[in-house]
């Protein structure tokens, strides 16, 4: 005859007051951690704004053109976003320091165009100063391409003019002579003059010197927070917009 048994099986983690005072005592070991799943936590999905925009390049957002579809202020922004990339790689191009003559001036200084800043260096040649000066300015002619870099033989360019004054940096923009920088002084004298240190005269008299992300990032600031003001003005009529329909159902 076969006899059974029921053993009483409590929740999981329960134990008996004997298992306690045995555990106590050492002679059971530690009792197990209950298993407990882990909290639900859901997974955060990334926000489509205008920061998720910035910092893309035209072919990225091209990519993204889907995730578009229901947002009609998002897609104007990527299409002028587009359109701005599009812009800054047909902009002017540059890279050196160009020697002009006298008969180049308007055409290649003057007339340079709206959207170019020219930086001219009246120099002579064996002019210690001008020797220093143009060093940094083939630098900086590399580094910053979209800054128009040219220099002239100054009494080609003024005759008569004075070595006196020399060298002088004459800078221009939108056929208008903005600046002018008569000597050394400007840079820090003879022994501390430095692409850098022409760089930071340049930038405080015009956005010459920047690098390309800077240029664009400048170029768009003012859009930027336009747009992004838009986007708080779209929310916020929405939530009026809400309100409106709730105050309507209460009546």
């Amino acid at each position: 005859m076969t006899e059974y048994h029921t053993v009483y099986k409590g929740p999981e983690g329960e134990t008996t007051q004997w298992d306690d005072i045995q555990r106590k005592m050492g002679n059971l070991p530690p009792k197990a951690p209950v298993w407990k799943p882990d909290k639900y936590a859901p997974e955060v999905e990334e926000a489509r704004d205008a920061a998720w925009v910035e910092g893309r390049d035209a072919g990225e957002l091209r990519e993204a053109e889907d995730a578009f579809d229901d947002d009609r202020f998002l897609e104007e922004y990527r299409q002028k976003r587009i359109h701005e990339l599009q812009v800054a790689a047909a902009r002017p191009r540059f890279g050196t320091c160009e020697l002009i003559r006298g008969n180049e001036f308007v055409e290649k200084v003057t007339n340079a165009g709206p959207d170019v800043w020219v930086v001219l260096h009246l120099f002579k040649d064996g002019h210690a100063g001008c020797g220093l000066l143009q060093t940094c300015l083939d630098e900086l002619a590399g580094k910053y391409p979209s800054t128009k870099f040219l220099r002239i033989v100054s009494t080609d360019a003024i005759p008569n003019y004075p070595d006196a004054n020399l060298p002088t940096l004459l800078v221009y923009n939108d056929t208008k002579c903005l600046q002018n920088a008569v000597g050394m002084n400007h840079y820090g004298g003879a022994k501390r003059i430095t692409p850098e240190q022409v760089a930071m005269v340049l930038n405080s008299w015009g956005p010459m010197c920047l690098s390309a992300d800077q240029d664009e990032e400048r170029a768009q600031q003012a859009q930027i927070r336009a747009l992004v003001a838009r986007m708080v003005d779209k929310k916020a009529e929405g939530g009026r917009d809400e309100e409106d329909e709730s105050s309507d159902f209460d009546d």
